[in-house]
């Protein structure tokens, strides 16, 4: 016997609704279970507060959302990283600013040389409508980003021989991450900077491929560098912060209800991890000073006019464009 079209019709629209059905009760049944990748290691405040919050949304969603921190780079470079975050390979990662500029230049807007000076304008400002304007270009590149970013710090030198004035850094063979921003602010000051990966940080040092590196103080505590540094300068010359990036069609797959639990405790956990970051910058100067650092606190003045005279805040006004540097000013007061 054949088949009308009307039961044909009525058989299909059936089938449809049992579909329907089942992925409803699937997704209502599903796991999910997402990797947050960082480069920071397990003592970071990054990684601590990344793990309570994991803990804190697994509870709150009665086991369905499973995020598991992979600390330290376990899961490649910061550059491999960001390519499996936007692949899908890793659903979520912390990366600073400086080296998400490869992708999305307007991602170091916050890091141009000696902007801020103390931690109430940082959070105005990417808290703001700066931080707004930020994250409205890294969400061209396909990517979910977090409304609170966390804090990498403000970047202190360290290095070998003592540095107090511009002129202590010529031709010094310094450390930088793969950011274009901070090869660019060295070169200003005539040094020689050279991109390192940090996970080959430590031993670079050791072996004298480099003679001075920059990162912020919890950073130079976790990595050990105090080991193989003997000055610490504290030019605070760049602050970064690490912004929370997800995989867009991860972060879509989450129902509504399970997404509002995983964006309300990864931002609360981001502003905890500030005041952390915050209060650890200051106890490890006596820290990382019982330890052989010695710490020396230069005039910041001499820095900048440097990188005015080199042309450095020129530069970069041409590449970040007027209306970017119309917004830093806005936060930071005139640069040039």
């Amino acid at each position: 016997m054949g088949i009308s079209r009307r039961n044909l019709l009525k058989a299909a629209s059936a089938a449809g609704i049992m579909s329907l059905a089942g992925n409803s009760v699937y997704a209502k049944g599903k796991t999910f279970r997402y990797k947050i990748a960082t480069n920071v290691p397990n003592s970071h405040p990054i990684y601590i507060r990344l793990n309570e919050a994991a803990e804190t949304i697994k509870n709150e969603t009665d086991g369905k959302v499973k995020l598991r921190v992979f600390p330290n780079g376990q899961l490649g470079s910061d550059t491999d990283m960001l390519s499996q975050v936007r692949s899908g390979g890793i659903e979520l990662l912390t990366l600073p600013g400086l080296i998400l500029a490869n992708l999305v230049p307007m991602a170091s807007l916050n890091c141009v040389g000696f902007a801020f000076h103390d931690y109430p304008s940082v959070w105005k400002a990417m808290d703001g409508e700066f931080g707004g304007y930020i994250r409205s270009h890294i969400e061209k590149a396909n990517l979910v980003v977090f409304e609170k970013v966390w804090d990498n710090g403000f970047r202190q030198l360290t290095s070998s021989t003592s540095i107090t004035k511009p002129a202590d850094l010529v031709d010094t063979k310094i450390r930088v991450p793969m950011a274009p921003l901070l090869v660019s602010l060295f070169k200003a000051l005539k040094s020689s900077p050279t991109p390192i990966n940090f996970n080959e940080l430590y031993s670079s040092l050791q072996t004298k491929i480099v003679e001075a590196q920059e990162n912020p103080l919890p950073i130079i505590a976790t990595g050990k560098l105090y080991e193989v540094q003997k000055y610490c300068s504290l030019t605070s010359h760049s602050w970064d912060g690490y912004w929370l990036l997800s995989n867009k069609r991860a972060f879509e797959a989450l129902p509504d209800e399970l997404r509002d639990i995983v964006v309300k405790n990864l931002n609360a956990a981001a502003v905890a991890q500030r005041a952390d970051s915050e209060k650890l910058a200051i106890s490890l100067q006596d820290d990382l000073a019982s330890k052989g650092l010695t710490f020396e606190k230069p005039d910041v003045a001499p820095f900048r006019a440097a990188l005015q005279e080199a042309g450095f805040y020129a530069e970069w006004k041409s590449k970040f464009g007027d209306e970017a540097w119309a917004q830093l000013e806005s936060a930071v007061g005139k640069l040039s």
